[in-house]
Protein backbone atom coordinates (compact mmCIF):
# COMPACT_ATOMS: atom_id res chain seq x y z
CA UNK A 1 0.00 0.00 0.00
CA UNK A 2 1.00 3.57 -0.48
CA UNK A 3 0.00 6.83 1.19
CA UNK A 4 1.16 10.38 0.56
CA UNK A 5 4.37 9.92 2.59
CA UNK A 6 4.58 6.18 3.26
CA UNK A 7 4.84 2.72 1.76
CA UNK A 8 3.38 -0.24 3.65
CA UNK A 9 4.67 -3.69 2.73
CA UNK A 10 5.16 -7.13 4.21
CA UNK A 11 8.07 -7.39 6.60
CA UNK A 12 10.98 -9.65 5.73
CA UNK A 13 13.92 -11.04 7.68
CA UNK A 14 15.95 -8.05 6.45
CA UNK A 15 13.64 -5.82 8.54
CA UNK A 16 14.61 -7.45 11.84
CA UNK A 17 17.19 -4.77 12.83
CA UNK A 18 14.68 -1.95 12.25
CA UNK A 19 11.98 -3.94 14.00
CA UNK A 20 14.29 -4.46 16.99
CA UNK A 21 14.88 -0.71 17.15
CA UNK A 22 11.13 -0.34 17.74
CA UNK A 23 10.37 -3.38 19.88
CA UNK A 24 13.45 -3.02 22.08
CA UNK A 25 12.87 0.64 22.99
CA UNK A 26 11.32 0.71 26.48
CA UNK A 27 9.71 4.10 25.78
CA UNK A 28 8.01 2.80 22.62
CA UNK A 29 6.95 -0.40 24.39
CA UNK A 30 5.52 1.17 27.57
CA UNK A 31 2.01 -0.15 26.82
CA UNK A 32 3.51 -3.66 26.72
CA UNK A 33 5.25 -3.06 30.09
CA UNK A 34 8.62 -4.20 28.73
CA UNK A 35 11.01 -3.92 25.84
CA UNK A 36 11.34 -7.12 23.84
CA UNK A 37 14.33 -9.45 23.89
CA UNK A 38 16.00 -10.54 20.65
CA UNK A 39 14.01 -13.79 20.79
CA UNK A 40 10.69 -11.97 21.36
CA UNK A 41 11.40 -9.63 18.43
CA UNK A 42 12.18 -12.64 16.21
CA UNK A 43 8.93 -14.33 17.32
CA UNK A 44 7.02 -11.11 16.53
CA UNK A 45 8.43 -11.02 12.99
CA UNK A 46 7.78 -14.73 12.48
CA UNK A 47 4.16 -14.24 13.68
CA UNK A 48 3.64 -11.51 11.07
CA UNK A 49 5.07 -13.70 8.31
CA UNK A 50 2.74 -16.54 9.40
CA UNK A 51 -0.21 -14.11 9.27
CA UNK A 52 0.70 -13.12 5.72
CA UNK A 53 0.57 -16.79 4.71
CA UNK A 54 -2.62 -17.59 6.64
CA UNK A 55 -4.68 -14.45 5.99
CA UNK A 56 -2.85 -12.49 3.30
CA UNK A 57 -2.35 -9.59 5.72
CA UNK A 58 -0.79 -8.71 9.07
CA UNK A 59 1.30 -5.90 10.47
CA UNK A 60 3.30 -4.37 7.63
CA UNK A 61 6.55 -2.44 7.61
CA UNK A 62 5.92 1.31 7.34
CA UNK A 63 8.56 2.83 5.09
CA UNK A 64 9.21 6.56 4.82
CA UNK A 65 9.19 7.44 1.10
CA UNK A 66 11.80 10.18 1.41
CA UNK A 67 14.48 7.96 2.99
CA UNK A 68 13.42 4.33 2.53
CA UNK A 69 13.71 3.91 6.32
CA UNK A 70 11.38 1.59 8.23
CA UNK A 71 9.83 3.90 10.85
CA UNK A 72 7.15 1.60 12.21
CA UNK A 73 4.64 -1.10 11.59
CA UNK A 74 0.94 -0.86 10.90
CA UNK A 75 -1.59 -3.27 9.53
CA UNK A 76 -4.63 -5.42 10.02
CA UNK A 77 -4.68 -8.51 12.23
CA UNK A 78 -7.35 -10.84 13.57
CA UNK A 79 -7.52 -10.24 17.33
CA UNK A 80 -9.61 -11.26 20.31
CA UNK A 81 -11.63 -8.14 21.14
CA UNK A 82 -12.92 -9.24 24.51
CA UNK A 83 -14.31 -12.63 23.56
CA UNK A 84 -14.93 -12.14 19.84
CA UNK A 85 -12.65 -12.16 16.81
CA UNK A 86 -12.31 -8.79 15.11
CA UNK A 87 -10.20 -7.17 12.42
CA UNK A 88 -7.88 -4.81 14.23
CA UNK A 89 -5.84 -1.92 12.89
CA UNK A 90 -2.68 -1.92 14.96
CA UNK A 91 0.31 0.43 14.85
CA UNK A 92 3.65 0.89 16.55
CA UNK A 93 6.25 3.46 15.52
CA UNK A 94 9.82 4.34 16.49
CA UNK A 95 10.15 7.32 18.79
CA UNK A 96 11.70 9.50 16.07
CA UNK A 97 8.47 9.19 14.07
CA UNK A 98 6.12 10.23 16.88
CA UNK A 99 4.04 13.38 16.57
CA UNK A 100 4.29 13.70 12.79
CA UNK A 101 1.00 12.10 11.78
CA UNK A 102 2.57 8.94 10.37
CA UNK A 103 0.52 6.61 12.59
CA UNK A 104 -2.74 8.28 11.59
CA UNK A 105 -1.80 8.24 7.90
CA UNK A 106 -0.89 4.55 7.96
CA UNK A 107 -3.84 3.56 10.18
CA UNK A 108 -6.37 5.26 7.90
CA UNK A 109 -4.94 3.40 4.92
CA UNK A 110 -5.19 0.10 6.82
CA UNK A 111 -8.76 0.88 7.95
CA UNK A 112 -9.73 1.55 4.33
CA UNK A 113 -8.03 -1.70 3.26
CA UNK A 114 -10.06 -3.63 5.86
CA UNK A 115 -13.34 -2.19 4.59
CA UNK A 116 -12.59 -2.14 0.84
CA UNK A 117 -10.53 -5.28 0.34
CA UNK A 118 -11.45 -7.48 3.29
CA UNK A 119 -15.11 -6.37 3.22
CA UNK A 120 -15.17 -5.88 7.00
CA UNK A 121 -18.40 -4.92 8.76
CA UNK A 122 -16.41 -3.40 11.62
CA UNK A 123 -12.79 -2.51 12.32
CA UNK A 124 -11.34 -2.10 15.81
CA UNK A 125 -8.22 -0.87 17.56
CA UNK A 126 -7.58 -2.46 20.94
CA UNK A 127 -5.64 -0.04 23.11
CA UNK A 128 -4.25 -0.25 26.62
CA UNK A 129 -5.99 2.22 28.90
CA UNK A 130 -2.81 4.23 29.51
CA UNK A 131 -1.88 4.62 25.83
CA UNK A 132 -3.34 8.04 25.11
CA UNK A 133 -1.38 8.72 21.88
CA UNK A 134 -2.78 5.50 20.34
CA UNK A 135 -6.26 6.49 21.47
CA UNK A 136 -5.89 9.80 19.63
CA UNK A 137 -4.89 7.91 16.47
CA UNK A 138 -7.98 5.69 16.81
CA UNK A 139 -10.25 8.73 17.18
CA UNK A 140 -8.62 10.37 14.11
CA UNK A 141 -9.35 7.06 12.37
CA UNK A 142 -13.07 7.62 12.99
CA UNK A 143 -13.27 5.16 15.87
CA UNK A 144 -15.10 5.52 19.16
CA UNK A 145 -14.61 3.62 22.42
CA UNK A 146 -17.20 0.82 22.47
CA UNK A 147 -16.12 -1.45 25.30
CA UNK A 148 -13.22 -2.90 27.14
CA UNK A 149 -11.68 -5.94 28.75
CA UNK A 150 -8.62 -6.95 30.73
CA UNK A 151 -5.73 -8.80 29.08
CA UNK A 152 -3.36 -10.92 31.10
CA UNK A 153 0.08 -10.20 29.72
CA UNK A 154 3.57 -10.52 31.09
CA UNK A 155 2.20 -11.32 34.54
CA UNK A 156 0.06 -8.18 34.65
CA UNK A 157 -3.64 -7.41 34.36
CA UNK A 158 -3.87 -4.76 31.63
CA UNK A 159 -7.18 -2.98 31.00
CA UNK A 160 -7.78 -2.36 27.28
CA UNK A 161 -10.35 -0.22 25.48
CA UNK A 162 -11.92 -1.43 22.23
CA UNK A 163 -12.29 1.44 19.77
CA UNK A 164 -14.28 0.65 16.63
CA UNK A 165 -15.84 1.99 13.47
CA UNK A 166 -18.66 0.25 11.60
CA UNK A 167 -18.97 -0.03 7.85
CA UNK A 168 -21.86 2.49 7.82
CA UNK A 169 -19.82 4.96 9.89
CA UNK A 170 -16.86 4.49 7.53
CA UNK A 171 -19.07 4.99 4.48
CA UNK A 172 -20.40 8.24 5.98
CA UNK A 173 -16.78 9.39 6.54
CA UNK A 174 -15.97 8.60 2.92
CA UNK A 175 -18.95 10.63 1.67
CA UNK A 176 -18.14 13.62 3.88
CA UNK A 177 -14.51 13.62 2.64
CA UNK A 178 -15.60 14.09 -0.98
Amino acid sequence: METKRLYLREMTDADLPALCRILQDKDVMYAYAHAFSDAEAREWLDRQKARYKQYGFGLWAVILKTSGEMIGQCGVTVQDAGGRDALEVGYLFCRDAWGQGFASEAAQSCRDYAFRTLRADEVVSIIRDNNFPSMRVAVRNGMLPRGGFVKQYYGLSMPHIVFSISRSEWEALQKSAK
